[in-house]
């Protein structure tokens, strides 16, 4: 006759809080030397990303190529990241 043994059930690790995935991004950041801002824009502001080439004039209302057309800005006129 075959004995069963009983098999524990699998236990997945508790997923982080939204909170604790926060403080975490925030910690990883930091520790790259980066800084997260909320920052308001003029549309004369994305105006000139625009004529400068910067960013196209068809994703104007695109949050993420925005901030690409700033961060190009920034290496333009700050010089590029060390």
């Amino acid at each position: 006759m075959t004995e069963l043994t009983a098999i524990p059930p699998i236990t997945m690790p508790a997923g982080r809080s939204a909170a604790a995935e926060r403080m975490r991004l925030h910690r990883e950041r930091r520790r790259k030397g980066l800084r997260c801002f909320t920052i308001e824009l003029r549309e004369t502001e994305i105006d000139a990303l625009i004529r400068k080439g910067l960013l196209k004039a068809e994703t104007r209302n695109e949050p993420c190529a925005i901030v690409y057309g700033l961060y190009a800005h920034l290496e333009r006129t700050l010089g590029p990241v060390p």
